[in-house]
């Protein structure tokens, strides 16, 4: 069994981590062959990624807590048991309801890699080394939306998208075995919570009242709606709109990808010499510059393929710059409840993408219009959250030069 401070623990934690975008990646290439398949309009095949993230946003608020008590591994098991079992629905889906309902009881087992992934490494290391490791983690996490759609493109003509499933069924169970005999438990006994309806409300309303919790998780959860407004359209808009094969639809969104992974390196390497915060405001400031170049593209008509991809790009190198640092900057105040914290992080996190989906399927025109204003519209969110509540109210360790502590 390894230690937890070895890189291969990373490495596990990041794979762990990683279902989540391998769930909403790989089938991507998918939705407009979905909806063909079962007669249905894109709002109701787009629903299939909003009610997925609803599951996730409302499963981390459970399991959170129960890791907190029982530790993170046996909930980390148990959640990608029933993702894999949720997965076989999927792929037996004879009509899109069915296909809905499995997408839902699949997130709920999936919730528990990304919330527990986050919570461990506040488990084992400090705030500061904690942003750090998470951007390390995200880089190796980000080789998953990388492969996973040109993987989903390829599945989905030779075999149909039900294989989509499947395979992540399959990749769900190992996981499961990979975490129970490969890494011990990295919560601290004297950590444990416990499981009283009383002490979580307690717990979340002690989480959700400091204003540094919220200005941190504020401001990821709109650059995270920019990104999944993003993958919500992206199919629609790439393979209906501008004639991309699905077969090479994972080679643009590998484009995309390689920003994010070039965002998180910088990060880090940036860490060496500049604070946090400094390195969060550059972040936010480069995907603030992608969101409006693509929205002004979109308003001049100019529909083209690097239109998208392009600013999306560059879009995605902020989000790689910013995602680390609010993650940490979230949990620095809770190392005896990071599961929670990390729960009620996601929750927010995962509600403002479902919202963000659900208004790209929503208001989708058949353009790239819709998708860009929206992303813009979420940097600039970001953008305003950091400045309003991050900047006013860092978290202990990772303060402006020359600010105070509180």
């Amino acid at each position: 069994m390894l230690t937890l401070t070895s890189v291969w623990t990373t490495i596990l934690l990041a794979a762990a981590v990683a279902l989540g975008p391998l769930a909403t990646d790989m089938y991507l290439p998918a939705l407009p062959q979905i909806g063909s398949d079962f007669g249905t309009g894109t709002d109701q095949v787009q629903l299939t990624l909003s009610l997925y993230l609803a599951g996730f946003a409302i499963a981390q608020l459970v399991c959170g807590p129960l890791a907190d008590r029982f530790g993170r591994k046996p909930i980390m098991i148990g959640g990608f048991v029933l993702f894999a079992l949720a997965s076989l629905g999927c792929a037996l889906a004879t009509n899109i309801e069915t296909l809905q309902v499995c997408r839902f009881l699949q997130a709920l087992g999936g919730s528990a890699g990304p919330v527990l992934g986050r919570a461990a490494i506040r488990d084992i290391y400090t705030p500061r080394e904690a942003a750090k490791i998470l951007a390390i983690l995200a880089s190796i996490m980000a080789v998953a939306p990388a492969v996973a759609p040109t993987i989903g493109g390829v599945l989905v003509t030779g075999l149909g998208w039900s294989s989509i499933f499947i395979a992540l069924g399959v990749y769900a169970l190992i996981m499961a075995v990979v975490i129970a005999y490969g890494i011990p438990e990295p919560m601290r006994p004297e950590h444990r919570q416990p499981l009283k309806p009383r002490a979580l409300l307690r717990n979340y309303r002690h989480i959700i009242t400091d204003v540094s919790f919220l200005g941190y998780s504020l401001t990821n959860a709109a650059i995270f709606a920019g990104l999944f407004a993003f993958l919500s359209g992206s199919s629609f808009v790439l393979i209906d709109f501008l004639g991309v094969d699905p077969r090479h639809f994972g080679l643009y969104s590998a484009c995309v990808v390689a920003g994010f992974i070039i965002g998180n390196l910088t990060a880090v390497r940036l860490g060496r010499n500049l604070l946090t915060d400094q390195i969060l405001v550059r972040g936010l400031m480069i995907a603030v510059a992608g969101g409006t170049a693509m929205a002004i593209l979109a308003y001049q008509e100019i529909y083209n393929i690097w239109a998208v991809i392009l600013p999306q790009a560059l879009f995605m190198i902020g989000t790689g710059m910013v995602l680390p640092q609010t993650m940490a900057g979230a949990l620095a105040n809770f190392p005896t409840m990071a599961g929670s914290a990390s729960a009620l992080f996601g929750f927010i996190q995962m509600t403002f993408a479902a919202v963000a989906g659900g208004l790209v399927g929503h208001f989708h025109d058949g353009t790239s219009l819709v998708m860009a204003s929206i992303i813009a519209v979420c940097a600039a969110i970001a953008m305003a959250c950091y400045l309003i509540l991050v900047q006013r109210h860092p978290a202990p360790g990772f303060e402006p030069q020359g600010a105070s502590t509180r």
